[in-house]
């Protein structure tokens, strides 16, 4: 697939920086608002929860753009330790303590004086789709979520890294865990083949793409290699039952980082959750030419939500009795 970075250079928005604390550290956030958007005014807003190696704006600024353009404000944050966010020591990752800062930067985005606290979306991807239904789950007030290429069991995850490499990483891991000081650390993304948590699926020409079209920024392409013993354990699908908003869960089928596991979802057999399956590796889904189709999957369901909301008690109680 020839992959573009999507262009949404004429979306025309509003950045408001801000911070928030989560375990124990100061985080960076922004809050995306139309450029027309009135100060007083209320608006729908989505909160972006990102990956494994996730920044703000990585990957993410075509569909924080395209929900802006539609009318939402939405709102990135960096992870401790990781982006523009204090914390130490630095790229870690604990998909658990993930999660809570997750739930203080929802705390943090209906506080926002343009933000409609009652009509938030929570959107995920890769790892951040875990952290989704996590979230999900512990929160029935929230409208709907969208969770795309999600990484719903970390055993699957880990077990479809190559066992050589697989090996490598969890020796590295250990000796981090183990030793004072400073992190041990190994790549985040690799060209295929090569040695780091991401190889497949053109992981390394995906950061090449987006790193063209940032121009103006650098990615630090490290993540401590204690992280990789968090993933086995970490198995958000078992949480999938207790979701109780709707939901819509795009899967790649020819995903090979974070295999989606379909054969979970559907014996779980929640239905408040709409599954659609692509056919793409993890990374397709932010370049065109299939960012199109995924933005319209989306766009598509936030819209049927709100049409949902908007009927009238007697029509929904016929329609689901």
């Amino acid at each position: 697939m020839n992959r573009r970075y999507p262009d949404t250079s004429h979306v025309r928005l509003r950045e408001i920086k801000s911070t928030f604390t989560a375990e124990g550290a100061l985080c960076a956030a922004t809050l995306y608002v139309p450029a027309d958007a009135s100060p007083d005014q209320a608006l729908p807003a989505i909160l972006m929860v990102g990956g494994w190696g996730s920044v703000q704006r990585a990957l993410t600024s075509s569909f924080t753009h395209s929900f802006v353009e539609a009318g939402f404000a939405v709102m990135e944050f960096d992870y401790p330790g990781w982006g523009e966010s204090g914390g130490f020591p630095r790229q870690g990752i604990n998909p658990w303590r993930r999660t809570r800062v997750a739930d203080t930067a929802l705390a943090h985005l209906k506080a926002q004086p343009m933000v409609a606290a009652h009509r938030i979306t929570l959107w995920g991807t890769s790892f951040g789709g875990g952290h989704v239904v996590d979230l999900a789950s512990q929160h029935p007030e929230i409208k709907s979520a969208i969770i795309q290429v999600p990484m719903l069991d970390g055993l699957a995850t880990t077990l479809a890294t190559p066992p050589l490499r697989l090996l490598k990483m969890a020796t590295l891991g250990l000796l981090d865990l183990l030793k004072p000081g400073r992190p041990i650390y190994i790549p985040t993304l690799a060209k295929p083949g090569e040695f780091g948590t991401m190889d497949r699926d053109e992981a390394w020409q995906a950061m090449e793409i987006a790193l063209d079209a940032w121009k103006d920024r650098a990615y630090d392409n490290r993540v401590a290699a204690r992280s990789v013993h968090t993933m086995p354990f970490y198995r958000p699908w078992l949480r999938l039952k207790d979701v109780k908003i709707p939901m819509l869960m795009i899967g790649a089928t020819g995903d090979t980082v974070a295999p989606f596991v379909s054969d979970k979802v559907r014996r779980v057999g929640n239905p408040n959750v709409q599954v659609i399956e692509v056919d793409a590796n993890h990374f397709d889904p932010y370049f065109d030419p299939l960012f199109p189709q995924m933005l319209a999957h989306q766009l598509a369901f936030l819209k049927q939500v709100e049409v949902s909301e908007e009927k009238p008690l007697a029509a929904r109680i016929q329609r689901t009795g």
